[in-house]
């Protein structure tokens, strides 16, 4: 399960990935000493897992990009500047503009981009697969806020898998 797991997130989200763009998130820490990239492909490894566990019916193409880009803010929250203050808010917005300039984005995947900190978001996700991201994105962020998940513990999907 695992493999196909890590083949399904290749498979869909191989030019993200692959981008230097997304890589440069490695800089720029996201939750303890867990990266932005490192938390992106967390959510989308645990949305798969948990949409296949409970088999829900999804698009799983979006599902993988929406995870990867939900956070493809760029730039380092964690410095003092006066709008990172807004940062909770404000970034789904931000990382949807990026995403746009780099990618072909979905309508469902521009959901999961823009609703993903709901409740901080105030209008909620419209689509099952927004919803997931929502939930694992929030899982995820406790468990490596709270050090249960850190940095050594993340798995990379291999190139070319």
């Amino acid at each position: 399960m695992k493999r196909d797991i890590d083949s399904c997130i290749y498979q869909h989200g191989k030019d993200i990935l692959e981008s230097e763009t997304f890589q440069s998130m490695e800089n720029f820490m996201q939750h303890g000493n867990v990266s932005v990239c490192q938390h992106s492909i967390s959510v989308a490894l645990e949305s798969i897992k948990f949409v296949r566990k409970f088999k829900i019916s999804c698009d799983e193409r979006a599902v993988v990009r929406g995870a990867l880009l939900h956070d493809y803010f760029l730039y380092d929250w964690h410095e003092k500047a006066l709008w990172h203050n807004w940062h909770g808010f404000r970034h789904p917005g931000i990382a949807l503009q990026n995403a746009v300039k780099e990618y072909s984005i979905s309508q469902i995947e521009g959901e999961i981009i823009k609703k993903h900190m709901w409740p901080l978001t105030i209008i909620p996700p419209l689509c099952r697969e927004a919803w997931i991201i929502t939930l694992v994105d929030k899982y995820v962020s406790t468990l490596e806020t709270v050090g249960i998940r850190k940095a050594s513990d993340m798995q990379k999907i291999p190139a070319g898998h």
